[in-house]
């Protein structure tokens, strides 16, 4: 790192490179939802979007070709096309700063300046990490939702605890567009099937979701008054698979984040090794690859949740007399589920009444989450012009050092910036017409498991 036009006092106390490789080594300790990203460089400018396309797989062929159609040019054969279906991924810019004066902090001015690049990367990392773990909940969470408010009568608009994930759906072309009467969408109201009009939301939003919008969903035609009672599900047809736990007399799961149950529930409505089994599966039904880096499907839990896994029985018999396994004592259960861990202090937690404190894990494969960068790109002009090494990126994030610039040259500013964004694609083009084990949701490539 170039420290030219620093002023001298500050250059005799700091080893170039230094502060380079401190704010490389605290980016590249964080671990978490960012490393999943399949990580694209972004070609257009800040606030532009892309539009990216996926094609999808052409059914089975089991019919076998009848010989008198073999007669012309085609040999019977008709062509087909695939599906195709799109996301749009956008860029923003993300930025902080702090600023140090070198003469009222001289006594201490290496250890200052060292720290507040520490502190600094250590910021730009997490939020850019947050960044990521709302865009994939956000997507995730939607379409599961449930009645806030019962009906008086039967009518076409119910009120929701969340209209995420029922207000957009895709056209012939896989191209997203709003929920309209033109563009419905199949939901499932209590036990009865619906069809879609309209999502619109609250002026004041009441959502006990993190994250959530609330509002009220538009139907072509009336809910009855048993299926929009305060408490029910609404499920939309598309929605995201989400895992909950089950009761342990029915062994239903619960519909609805109210439905889940301290008091009768398996394992006291913790996490269990069979809810994660459960997800595993469905991820492998729906044709989800693990993530390439590890081969593992990778889920992500903050450490209070996990502490259920290890209260569960079925976990405990498992392990019944291997003490010295590493899953037991390093809390790592790769080795029997496919899966590995990563604890997480971001995850969303939810206090809800009447419940206790919902906590939310994700289940991830690879593809689950696209981020597109375009730091490189927005400074390249700058570090063409400016020689002197001030601007230094890191794993897509531009650290800035500026200058005492003032009337008494006495302030140092250093800066982090982070230019990009994140998009969660669908996959609406795997269904059971192409796999028969697998199941209607738009985005397969998670799956959040919901406990206590």
């Amino acid at each position: 790192m170039g420290i030219n036009n620093l002023p001298s006092t500050l250059q005799s106390i700091i080893q170039q490179g230094y502060l380079e490789r401190e704010f490389q080594q605290a980016l590249r300790a964080e671990l978490g939802f960012r490393a999943i990203a399949d990580r694209e460089p972004f070609m257009a400018g800040i606030g532009e979007t892309i539009t990216k396309t996926r094609t999808g797989l052409l059914p089975a062929v089991t019919t076998p070709l009848a010989p008198p159609a073999n007669t012309d040019i085609s040999s019977g054969l008709t062509p087909q096309n695939y599906g195709v279906e799109q996301y749009t991924l956008a860029v923003y810019q993300y930025a902080a700063n702090q600023m140090l004066n070198i003469v009222t902090s001289r006594s201490a001015i290496d250890d200052l300046y060292l720290k507040n690049a520490v502190t600094l990367a250590e910021q730009a990392a997490r939020s850019v990490d947050t960044l990521a773990q709302a865009t994939i909940f956000a997507t995730y969470m939607g379409g599961n939702s449930r009645v806030t408010t019962t009906l008086g009568a039967a009518g076409p608009t119910v009120h929701v605890d969340d209209i995420r994930g029922f207000q957009y759906t895709w056209n012939a072309e896989g191209q997203p567009v709003p929920v309209s009467s033109a563009s419905t969408v199949s939901v499932t109201v209590g036990n009865d099937v619906y069809t879609l009009s309209g999502a619109v939301a609250d002026a004041t939003n009441v959502s006990t979701a993190p994250g959530g919008i609330s509002g009220s969903l538009s139907f072509t035609g009336n809910v009855t008054v048993a299926d929009a009672t305060a408490g029910n599900a609404v499920v939309s047809a598309v929605a995201p698979v989400v895992m909950r736990p089950a009761n342990a007399s029915s062994n239903a799961m619960a519909t609805t984040t109210l439905g889940i149950s301290a008091g009768s529930d398996v394992n006291g409505g913790k996490l269990t090794m069979q809810m994660v089994l459960n997800a595993k599966a469905t991820m492998k039904a729906n044709g989800v690859p693990p993530v390439t880096a590890t081969g593992n499907y990778i889920f992500y839990a903050d450490p209070l949740q996990m502490t259920g896994l290890y209260t569960d029985p079925a976990f405990q018999f498992f392990f019944r007399g291997r003490p010295d396994s590493s899953a037991y004592r390093r809390g790592l259960v790769a080795e029997m589920l496919g899966v590995d861990i990563v604890e997480t202090n971001i995850n969303p937690v939810q206090a809800l009444a009447g419940v206790g404190t919902v906590r939310r894990g994700i289940l991830c494969g690879q593809g689950a989450l696209v981020e597109g960068v375009f730091t490189r790109e927005g400074y390249a002009k700058a570090s063409e012009a400016d020689d002197d090494g001030l601007i230094t990126i890191v794993d897509d994030i531009a650290h800035i050092t500026r200058e005492p610039l003032d009337a008494l040259r006495q302030v140092v500013t250093q800066t982090w910036n982070y230019i990009g964004g994140f998009a969660v694609p669908s996959d609406i083009n795997t269904n059971p017409n192409t796999i028969p084990t697998a199941n209607n949701s738009a985005f397969k490539r998670a799956i959040i498991v919901e406990s206590l």
